[in-house]
C-alpha cells in the first residue's frame, strides 16, 4: 500500500474546536498544528473538506494562521466524497494516496463507501497520525518540505492554461520554460533516491537506487549520473529528472532514465533524453537504453522511439534499444536548455 500523499481535513470539531456557523469562537484543537507541520515537512499535502460557509471558513483558517497549509480546499454542502474526489483531480494524485479525517462517523463511512481507496481516520487520532506507517514516506529529501509550494504553483499553471483558451503547445510557448541538466552532486542524493521510488510513469526500468549506491555512481569514472530541473514564469518545479549511464569505450548504456509525472505535459522526458543523446554524440559513442515496458510507462517507450532508438533485442527480461547519434538534437523553440555537458 502506498504512503499517504494528501490528508483531507474536516473543520468543525476536527481541525478546530466548535462549530463555526453556530458562532463558536473556534480555535485549533490540540496537536493539530504539530501534525500539520510534521506531515508538511515530510512532503505530505493537506486539503479541506467541510460543510461550511466558504468565505467564513477560509477567513477563519487565515486568522488561525494555517490557511497556507491547505491546497484546493473544498467547502460547501456537497457530499464529502465528492470533495475528496475533486481534490484528487485538482492535484492529479491517485485516490489510493489520500486520507480523510473527520469527527463524524457518518461522514467517514460515506467517504469510505464511495471512495474505498481513501483511508479514513477519527479526529481523535490526529496526534497519532505522524507515527503511523502510512504517513511515513520511504524518503524525505530537502525538496519534500517544498512540495506544497510546488503543487500550489502547478495549480496556478493549470488554472492559467484553462483560462487562456490556448492550445497546449501555444500555452507552453508563453511559460518561458527553462530546463537545466547537470552532473549530480552529493547534495542531490536524497532527491535522486526519492525520484527512483516515487516515479513510475516516465521511468524506463523502475530501478531504485539507494543514496549510498548513487554516491558511489557519481564518484565512479565509469558512470555518469545526471539530474534535471525545470522552471518557468510561475517558479521552479524542483529536481524532476534523473539519468544513470554506464560509460564504456564506443558505447554507453542507459539503465535508468526518469522524469517526474508532474512534468509529463512539459515534455521533460524528451528534453532529458535529448541531453543524453547530445552528450553521446559529442563523445562519438553508441547509446543502448534498457526498457522494462509496463502499463504505466508507455510514454517513455514512445519518447525513446521518437528519439530514433530502435529495438535491438532483449536481455535479462529487459528490452534493449539502440541509437548511434548522427547529430545533436536541438531543443524545441519554447524551451531554454542549459547543460554542463
Amino acid at each position: 500500500m502506498q504512503t499517504i500523499k494528501c490528508l483531507v481535513w474536516d473543520l468543525d470539531d476536527t481541525l478546530w474546536e466548535g462549530v463555526l456557523l453556530e458562532g463558536d469562537g473556534v480555535r485549533l484543537r490540540p496537536h493539530v498544528l504539530d501534525t500539520l507541520k510534521e506531515l508538511d515537512g515530510r512532503g505530505i499535502l493537506h486539503s479541506v473538506s467541510s460543510r461550511n460557509d466558504g468565505p467564513a471558513a477560509l477567513d477563519r483558517l487565515a486568522t488561525l494562521g494555517v490557511l497556507d497549509y491547505f491546497l484546493v480546499p473544498q467547502i460547501g454542502w456537497d457530499a464529502k466524497s465528492g470533495h475528496v474526489a475533486r481534490i484528487a483531480e485538482e492535484l492529479d494524485l491517485g485516490l489510493d494516496t489520500f486520507a480523510f479525517v473527520d469527527d463524524d462517523p457518518f461522514e467517514r463511512a460515506e467517504v469510505a463507501h464511495s471512495l474505498p481507496g481513501v483511508r479514513c481516520y477519527d479526529s481523535a487520532a490526529v496526534a497519532s497520525l505522524p507515527g503511523l506507517p502510512d504517513f511515513r514516506p520511504a524518503v524525505v529529501s530537502d525538496e519534500s518540505g517544498q512540495r506544497r509550494q510546488l503543487y500550489r504553483a502547478d495549480h496556478l499553471r493549470r488554472t492559467a492554461e484553462t483560462r487562456s483558451g490556448l492550445s497546449r503547445q501555444d500555452f507552453l510557448a508563453t511559460l518561458g520554460l527553462r530546463f537545466e541538466v547537470r552532473r549530480a552532486s552529493e547534495a542531490d542524493l536524497g532527491r535522486a533516491h526519492e525520484l527512483t521510488i516515487r516515479t513510475h510513469q516516465l521511468n524506463t526500468t523502475g530501478i531504485t537506487f539507494g543514496e549510498q549506491e548513487l554516491r558511489e555512481l557519481i564518484h565512479s569514472p565509469a558512470h555518469l549520473v545526471l539530474v534535471a530541473s525545470l522552471s518557468d514564469t510561475f517558479g521552479g518545479y524542483g529536481t524532476i529528472g534523473l539519468a544513470v549511464l554506464e560509460l564504456a569505450p564506443g558505447s554507453w548504456r542507459l539503465p535508468l532514465l526518469l522524469t517526474s509525472c508532474r512534468v509529463i505535459s512539459r515534455g521533460a522526458g524528451s528534453l532529458l533524453l535529448q541531453d543524453v543523446i547530445r552528450r553521446a554524440y559529442a563523445a562519438g559513442v553508441r547509446l543502448r537504453a534498457e526498457m522494462i515496458p509496463t502499463g504505466a510507462n508507455r510514454a517513455m517507450l514512445v519518447a525513446l522511439r521518437l528519439a530514433g532508438f530502435a529495438v535491438a533485442g532483449e536481455e535479462g527480461g529487459r528490452m534493449l534499444l539502440e541509437l548511434t547519434p548522427s547529430s545533436a538534437p536541438a531543443p524545441p523553440p519554447h524551451v531554454v536548455v542549459r547543460s554542463d555537458g
